[in-house]
């Protein structure tokens, strides 16, 4: 049985097919930002609905391959580096976990996006 690629890829690969037909926004063109704010805006008028939701989430995330092959960035590279780069900073969240407040304490959150923004700062 011959395996697809992971969607991604795929996604990409259809990109770039429908592309070299001539069905594609022109390098630069405002259009593809706005169709990537529209996107946006259908998920978020979907999100209460799951079925919805999860269309109009595929929709989202099928534009934001198509910009990255805009842009020249392969997708699954660029979210492969930031799964890594939320793992480095949630590490570093959870390794102060001992002297966080309590789950449910509604101060919580606020001190674990202190810690990320420690751990991004550290970063750079």
């Amino acid at each position: 049985m011959k395996r697809r690629p992971e969607p991604l890829r795929r996604a990409a690969a259809m990109q770039r097919r429908a592309a070299r037909t001539g069905f594609d926004w022109p390098r630069g063109d405002p259009a593809l930002w706005r169709k990537l704010h529209e996107e946006i805006r259908e998920l978020k008028a979907a999100a209460r609905h799951r079925a919805k939701a999860r269309e109009e989430l595929g929709d989202l995330l099928f534009m934001v391959v198509n910009l990255g092959r805009h842009l020249k960035v392969d997708a699954g590279a660029a979210l492969a580096a930031a799964v890594r780069k939320f793992e480095r900073r949630y590490a570093h969240v959870m390794k102060h976990a001992c002297s966080l407040p309590r789950k449910g304490d509604r101060s919580r959150l606020a001190a674990m996006e202190r810690l990320w923004q420690e751990a991004k700062r550290r970063e750079r």
